[in-house]
Order: C-alpha cells, then sequence, then structure tokens
C-alpha cells in the first residue's frame, strides 16, 4: 500500500530518493575532507575506509529499507494504536515493520553500494574465491545484525515507550561507528562492538580478511567467517525480546 502510494508521485519519489542520497552521502564528503589533510587515518588509506563505509552502509542501508520503520513503535505504544495491529491477521512485527515504508531509502543503499564500487575497483586485493565470497556475505549478515539491532530497540520500547532516540543511537550511531577503522577506537569500545553488541560483525572482522590487515583485539583469524552464526544468534535473541515485549504490552487503558 505505501509503495503504491509513493509512486502515485513518481516526481515526488525521484526527488526524494535523490535528496535522501545526497544526505547520506555528507557522511563520505566528511571523510574526504579528513583525507584532504591526512594520508593515512588509523594506519588505513583512504580506499580501504571507503571500503569500511561502503560495506557498512550498504549493510545499514538494507536494513533501513526492510524495517526501519520500527523506531515507530513506541509512538504507536504510547497513544495505544498497537491495538489496531494486534486485531489483524498478520505478524505485528511484519505490520511495524511495514508501517509507512520508505522507499526513498534507496538512495541509502545506491550511495552505500557506490562507494563499495570504488573501493573495490583501486583497492590492490589479491582476490581468491573465498575473499570474493565474503562481499554478498559481509552485506547479507550485516543487514542480518543490524536488523536484529532494530528489533530489540524496538522491543526495548515496550517498557520505555518513548525511547526511539536511544534505538537510533545504536542503529545510526553503530552504522557512523562501523565507518571508520577499529584501530581510531578506544579498546574499550572495541570490546564493546565485538563481545556485547557485536557490529564489529557487519565489517570490520571480515573486513580485515579481505584487506589483509591485522585483527583487533588480536583475535584469531576464524573469526572472519563467523558473521553468519553472529547474525542468526543476534536474530533469535531479539526475536525473543521482541516476543517478550509484545507479551508485556497492555495498552493504554488502567
Amino acid at each position: 500500500m505505501w509503495i503504491r502510494s509513493t509512486m502515485a508521485y513518481r516526481a515526488s519519489f525521484v526527488m526524494s530518493t535523490l535528496a535522501n542520497l545526497v544526505a547520506t552521502a555528507l557522511d563520505f564528503v566528511a571523510i574526504l575532507l579528513m583525507f584532504s589533510q591526512v594520508d593515512v587515518l588509523g594506519g588505513y588509506r583512504l580506499p580501504e575506509v571507503a571500503f569500511l563505509y561502503g560495506l557498512s552502509a550498504t549493510a545499514f542501508g538494507l536494513a533501513d529499507l526492510t524495517i526501519g520503520s520500527m523506531d515507530r513503535l513506541g509512538r504507536r505504544v504510547r497513544d495505544g494504536t498497537l491495538d489496531t495491529l494486534l486485531v489483524r491477521p498478520a505478524p505485528v512485527l511484519a505490520q511495524v515493520a511495514a508501517d509507512r515504508f520508505a522507499l526513498r531509502r534507496l538512495g541509502r543503499v545506491t550511495q552505500g553500494a557506490c562507494v563499495l564500487g570504488y573501493a573495490l575497483a583501486v583497492l590492490p586485493i589479491a582476490w581468491t574465491p573465498l575473499k570474493a565470497a565474503m562481499i554478498p556475505l559481509m552485506l547479507l549478515s550485516g543487514g542480518l545484525i543490524f536488523c536484529a539491532v532494530f528489533v530489540a530497540g524496538a522491543a526495548f520500547q515496550f517498557v520505555a515507550q518513548d525511547a526511539s532516540e536511544v534505538q537510533n543511537s545504536f542503529t545510526y550511531g553503530g552504522q557512523t561507528l562501523l565507518q571508520y577503522p577499529p584501530s581510531v577506537f578506544a579498546k574499550d569500545l572495541v570490546r564493546g562492538v565485538t563481545f556485547v553488541l557485536p557490529l564489529a560483525f557487519v565489517n570490520w572482522l571480515p573486513a580485515v580478511y579481505v584487506l589483509g590487515r591485522p585483527y583487533p583485539l588480536g583475535l584469531p583469524a576464524w573469526v572472519a567467517f563467523t558473521p553468519p552464526l553472529v547474525a542468526a544468534g543476534c536474530c533469535a535473541l531479539a526475536g525473543l525480546a521482541w516476543r517478550t515485549g509484545l507479551r508485556s504490552y497492555r495498552s493504554t487503558g488502567s
């Protein structure tokens, strides 16, 4: 329904998509400005940072396109309109994800994919079949990890009711964090996004295998191949949190 509504005004859709692309591209412009003053950032050159940026931006863009409307849940919990979704013969999670589905978010995916394409074109990577397979694996696993964070954040809103900004700090904030090399951050922060909220498995850990870089925190080489397992675990935990939050919902009545 939302896609049909969007496509009823095609010129508006094109302009809003381009605006979304330009707005998200400003993040990479900031990186370009940094590299206009330095040659290396945390031991990484511009093409390598562009590789990290493209992976995180594209994976996050896919998750944001698919399930980015989850941050609206707190508003529905607060005003009681979630009740209308509970009586419909469709999963509540699917309905919340599809609520005001914004096709213009394709601009974020396109922009991330363009930066990733640039990085792959200029990086002197010794390609092997395994390294080539890692690219779609990172995008799929990273997208699922971000989806799990969106769902877990939405489950928290059943309790907090108005915590969309808290959720955004882990979703949009996490994506911004992953745009930069792990070597520029404190080790405690890197440990946190590796062992607590495993965002490092979106791009940092598998990307260092492709780039031939040393692993952060001295982790073994096999961790680069674990993003699918981490994504599956994150989705399972997010699903459990969602079911627990939904069962705790008591509407707005007294």
